[in-house]
């Protein structure tokens, strides 16, 4: 009986376990106690700010592909092999841009909008095998972009309109090499019309620097057009200023680096700003545009440079600002006006009462220059003799219904308009229109 009794209480107990049920973390959990994820095996993936680190077969991955990045960001990971970078916004590749990730295996930059790369852009980067630039805008290099890559087996630049003229000689002449032959495959001239579709692989190097294929020569006294000023001038790091220093630019540069927040447009010839040429350069701080000749403002040309603090308008040709120019420079500090030819009219106006409206703003340069009688003269000082050059009507004695019973002249209720209301300016003196009816004292 007792025997009986030890025997079902075993078939009790064995029927009473739980059961693991599939997908469970019991049936997850390996050797060793380590979960494992219904993926991939072997991937672990965590976030890095705007990116996704994960290792994957034992060498670790940076993905940021498709966020809209412009630069590489000097707080990632710096030991990682294979960085990401597809599908971006990155414009130049600048001297040791990637020095820090002396780790690298594989660098994929495709499909971008990449017009132009260094020499020294790949600095560093001694153990980098693969390199992907096909898709972006490239039109020419030279053989020293690849002299810090020893160890470059696969290069794929296809599909970048590249010019097949005298600067391209030494990277053609490099990706001939028999021993490069997985570098360089499929890509094509696009320029000139006598090379266009020829391979770089297979294109006789000798005619890329022949007479008849030379670019053409500027004419002298002609200013030189460039179509993507922006790759011409220099990203300066890490505080991310662009130098355009006198570079012979007509016009702001296209396509600006959406991070900058210093630009350096001096010297150049630029004589017109038009409408939001700077909309999306909204980290921008400090503009330079002082010796340009510049002679026009259109009201919207600062639009988007909410965070502007500095701006230097200084030796250009400015007579005096467009209604509305300073609107949307909120925060701006300083701003540098000497030399230009102010015209001391009704025209600078605006000028004067945006400076009275924005105490913070320190300013210089304010002066007259015409008409010949304000030669020299503050610009306020000129505004104020301009609000002033009618005498002050005295109130008649009894109860005059005229003008001069008002408590004031036109001009002082003016003034007193532009001191009470924000987007009022002084006007000039108007002729009194005569009343409808006239009222005769008498004596």
């Amino acid at each position: 009986m007792h025997l009986l009794t030890v025997v079902l209480l075993l078939l009790l107990l064995g029927s009473a376990e739980p059961r693991r049920v599939p997908g469970s973390k019991a049936t997850e959990r390996g050797a060793g106690g380590r979960v494992r994820g219904r993926g991939r095996a072997g991937v672990m993936r965590r976030q890095t700010q705007e990116c996704k680190e994960y290792m994957e077969a034992g060498e670790k991955y940076l993905d940021c592909q498709d966020r809209q990045l412009t630069v590489v960001r000097q707080d990632w990971p710096k030991d990682i092999q294979h960085l990401l970078l597809a599908r971006n916004k990155i414009q130049i590749l600048r001297d040791n841009m990637f020095e820090q990730f002396t780790q690298l295996k594989s660098l994929d930059l495709q499909q971008n909008v990449i017009s132009v790369i260094e020499d020294d852009a790949f600095s560093g980067l001694s153990q980098l095998t693969t390199l992907l630039l096909q898709h972006n805008r490239i039109r020419s290099a030279s053989e020293e972009v690849l002299l810090p890559l020893p160890r470059l087996t696969y290069l794929r630049i296809f599909d970048n309109p590249w010019s097949c003229r005298c600067p391209l000689d030494s990277l053609v002449r490099t990706l001939q090499v028999p021993s490069n032959r997985n570098l360089g495959n499929y890509a094509r001239c696009a320029e000139p019309r006598s090379l266009k579709g020829q391979k770089l692989k297979k294109l006789n190097a000798d005619f890329l620097c022949a007479e008849d294929n030379r670019p053409e020569k500027p004419q002298p006294g002609r200013p030189i057009v460039r179509t993507d000023a922006v790759s011409i001038c220099h990203l300066k790091y890490p505080r991310l200023l662009l130098d355009c220093t006198h570079k012979d630019l007509d016009q702001i540069p296209p396509e600006l680096p959406l991070e900058i927040v210093g630009m350096d447009m001096s010297n150049n010839i630029i004589k017109h700003l038009r409408p939001k040429q700077f909309l999306l350069s909204k980290e921008l701080k400090l503009l330079n545009l002082s010796s340009n000749n510049l002679q026009h403002i259109d009201t919207a040309a600062f639009a988007g440079l909410l965070y502007l603090r500095d701006l230097d308008l200084s030796n250009n040709s400015l007579h005096y600002f467009q209604y509305g120019v300073l609107e949307d420079l909120y925060f701006l500090r300083r701003l540098t006006l000497d030399n230009n030819p102010w015209v001391c009219d009704y025209n600078i106006h605006y000028l004067v009462y945006w400076l009275k409206h924005h105490p913070s703003v320190s300013y210089t340069g304010l002066v007259c220059s015409e008409p010949l009688e304000f030669r020299g003269w503050r610009v306020e000082d000129y505004v104020k003799t301009y609000n002033g050059e009618c005498p002050v009507d005295i109130p008649t004695e009894g109860n005059d219904t005229g003008q001069g019973g008002q408590g004031g002249s036109e001009n002082e209720a003016i003034g007193d308009m532009g001191e009470g209301q924000g987007q009022l300016l002084p006007q000039p003196i108007k002729e009194k229109k005569e009343n409808g009816f006239e009222i005769i004292r008498l004596s």
